[in-house]
């Protein structure tokens, strides 16, 4: 089952509807305008075919990148640090 998809940002990115909080708008925004489709695409397969795929943007700020089952992404903040 979908997880409930209660987010503040949905966005299409690269043919691909993405949801995410706001914390996560850099992460998807890294996913829809500094990387190329091909680029891009490497993490949307990897969320859908074998997991949470992790990945950062320019600036080191850590996102985490899911397939929800149906067809849609989430994108999530990752905290930093060992706290």
């Amino acid at each position: 089952m979908a997880k409930e998809k209660t987010q503040d940002i949905v966005q299409n990115v690269h043919g691909y509807k993405v949801f995410g909080a706001k914390n996560a708008k850099y992460g998807i925004d890294h996913l829809d305008h500094d990387l190329d489709f091909e680029e891009a695409k490497v993490f949307f397969r990897h969320a859908r075919y074998n997991g949470p795929a992790k990945f950062e943007d320019d600036r080191d700020r850590n996102f985490t990148l899911k397939y929800n089952g149906d067809g849609t992404y989430l994108v999530e903040k990752r905290k930093t640090g060992w706290w």
